[in-house]
This record gives C-alpha cells, structure tokens and sequence, in this order.
C-alpha cells in the first residue's frame, strides 16, 4: 500500500482530480486538475512545482567514496568538482544499463546519488573491503522540483542562497523559510530549473513558502502527466519505458548498451577500471545494433488517415509510453517507445529505438498508428534531439 509523501498534506487538497499513481511506494499526483495543460504551461511558461521525493537518494561518503563512484558509474567522477552536479548511467559486467541518475559531489569525499530503483545493495556490494559508507537517505531527504522561466526569479525572492551565480548543473546551500536546503540548477523537463533538496521532517515549510511567493511568478503545482510531456520534449530518456534496466531484462534484446541510448558521451573509457569498460571498450570499437532517436510524425498525414475513416483526429492529451512498431517499408526496423504531442511546438514526437543503419537524421520511417482497430503507418522523419532545447536551460537567469 502506498504512502504519502513529505508533501502529501499539501498535494493531497490540491488534488482535485483525485488522479493518483504508485511511484517507489508512494502516492503521486498524476494530475491535479481534470487536464494537466495549466501544469504543462506552468513548466514552459511560469513556474511548476513538482514533488519528486519518491527517488531514491543515497549519500556516499568515507576515504574511498570517490573510488567507490568511479568504480560503478561509467563517467570519470575526478573530473567532477565540489558542488557540481553530474548525470550518469551505470552498468553491469557486459556493460549493459542499470540505471541512471544525478551524482552531486557535496564535498571532496561526499556524493548524494539519485536512482530510478532500488540500488543499495548494488552500491554496497561494489564497496566491499573499502572505506566507504552507503546510506540510504531517501526516506530523510525531501525533494521538490521548481521549473519554468520564472523560477530563478522566483527562488531568488524566497531563498537565502546564492541564485543569481548557480549555473547549470551546480549546486548551492542555503536556506527557504528557515529550513536548510541544498538547491541544485538541474531538472528533468528541458527548461530553466532547479531541484530543492530538503529535511524531510520541515519539508512542508519550504512548499509553503515557494507556493505562497510563488503566486505573484504565476506558481503552479504540477504532476506526472505534464512531466512526461515536457521530458519527452526535451528527450530525456525514462527507465522501463524507453529503456529495460539489465537486472529486470527477461531476453538479451530487452538490454542496453550506452551506446544504444546516446549515452556514449558518458562512458569515459580512458579512466581507471570501472564495471563492464572492457564490453563498452568492444562497443564503443565494432559499433552497437540499435540508436535512440527522434521522430518527428508527418501530422497531416495522420489527418488524411483518419480522413479516408470520415474521422478527424484529436492531438493526444497525454504522452503515450506504449511501444509502436517503426517500419522501413515492409520491415520492420525498431520501436517508438514515448510518443507525445508537443502544444509548445505543435508537433507529434516520439522517442524511438532504431536500427543503427536506418538511424541518421533526415532519414523517413514509418510509425504504425491504429485507426478503428486497423493498422496504419504515417511518415516519422529522424530529427536532432532534444525537441525542444531553449538557451533559457542552461542560461544563467539575471
């Protein structure tokens, strides 16, 4: 039976949809109203608070904490500074993906580590005979996400810290409504935003305080259905939906490598050895079968399917996680796996698995669609990721 979380005495009359999900053990707001588009707006166009404390969060410290990391993850954690923030992946011996997550270094030998699944045991397992302490911090440390274009405004109005000069991927300290937090400039939706890591026993205190400065910046609280809208824009990958985790994959095809979620700029091959570098080594040199990408479908195409039915299509509502066969021609040549309408560019996307000779951009497929429960395939053309890349995300707001 799921709980709540930090934040539940305050999503919980919000909720008016009464439109809840189970995410790690706890009760998640897919969506606050009857429509999640005041919430999808808010991310692009004011400021959206979402509660993301079901993640799990780890604090690894001790002598060999910085040995420990770099010997799971798959990027050089030495070239990580003290209050930078890192995203990673991890994997296993074949060097196919685990999981993957943030990595803030706190202090020289102290690392707070965010997972989709349950990774203690892993963490643990991999620290045997070194001088490192694994802790699991999740049910301690509340988290909140405030993203949009005017939440670096909004935090600096609330937030005894440094705001002004936190660049992207950084971190800071300090403190909301007198409660110490650490904010971090990351996020998962592609826009301006930041991550407020706070005790989990005051955690109610910073969201007042955010919600009640947050009115005059337009505020609003935001669920799971406009996160998987704005994180398919920005083609950010989700775990069990456009990919498997290796520990959970039943056949070998339902395991991937880095390679095969654009994830290559994150194996850093040149440091000392870490799980599974000598399968990546072989990937990285003979090339990998398969390429996530982008789609972007020929939307007056689907017009003219529904057309030849004497039906007018709806854009879908909500971003959809279930898999669709892409074709090339009569062959199949992979899988759309997160297919979404995008309102801020007007555009069916979808994020997709693709064989690597069929994967370069510019390149035509064809995505099935079902009409009246008969197949179709439109036009879906290979585009750069992300979709939607604003220089607000990265920008340092003033």
């Amino acid at each position: 039976m799921p709980v709540g979380t930090a934040f539940h005495e305050r999503t919980f009359p919000l909720c008016t949809s009464l439109n809840y999900r189970e995410w790690s053990g706890y009760y998640t707001v897919s969506v606050y109203e009857v429509h999640h588009e005041h919430e999808y707006n808010a991310i692009r166009n004011a400021s959206a608070l979402i509660d993301i404390s079901p993640l799990y969060k780890y604090l690894v410290s001790g002598k060999d904490a910085t040995k420990l990391v770099n010997r799971v993850i798959t990027r050089d954690i030495n070239k990580v500074k003290v209050g930078q923030v890192i995203y990673c992946c991890w994997c296993d011996e074949q060097g196919k993906v685990i999981d993957d997550g943030t990595i803030t270094r706190l202090e020289e030998n102290k690392y707070r580590w965010t997972a989709a699944d349950p990774s203690l045991r892993w963490f643990r397992q991999n620290g045997l005979n070194m001088d490192v302490q694994v802790e699991d911090i999740s049910e301690q440390t509340a988290a909140l996400a405030l993203q949009g274009p005017t939440s670096g405004k909004l935090l600096k109005a609330v937030a005894e810290a440094d705001i002004a000069n936190l660049k992207y991927f950084r971190m800071t300290r300090g403190k909301i409504a007198g409660v110490p937090v650490d904010i971090s400039r990351t996020g998962y939706t592609g826009d301006l935003g930041y991550e407020v890591w706070a005790p989990w026993n005051d955690a109610v205190k910073v969201w007042d305080a955010l919600m009640d400065t947050g009115r005059r910046f337009d505020i609003h609280a935001a669920g799971m259905l406009a996160l998987d809208v704005a994180r398919v824009e920005a083609g950010l990958l989700l775990i069990e939906v456009d990919y498997t985790s290796s520990k959970k994959a039943l056949i070998a095809s339902q395991k991937y490598s880095p390679y095969e979620l654009g994830f290559g700029k994150m194996v850093h091959l040149e440091k000392e050895n870490f799980i599974g570098k000598a399968a990546l080594a072989k990937d990285q040199k003979q090339g990998v079968a398969r390429q996530l990408v982008g789609l972007e479908i020929d939307w007056p195409e689907v017009e003219a399917r529904y057309e030849k039915f004497g039906l007018t299509p709806a854009a879908p509502s909500q971003a959809s996680r279930v898999h669709v066969p892409v074709y090339l021609g009569d062959k199949q040549v992979g899988k759309a796996t997160s297919t979404t309408w995008s309102p801020v560019l007007k555009k069916m996307v979808a994020l997709a698995s693709v064989d690597t000779p069929h994967s370069q951009v510019g390149n035509r497929l064809q995505m099935e669609i079902t009409i009246e429960a008969i197949r179709q395939k439109v036009t879906a053309k290979i585009v750069k990721t992300p979709f939607f890349n604003p220089p607000r995300k990265t920008a340092t707001p003033v």
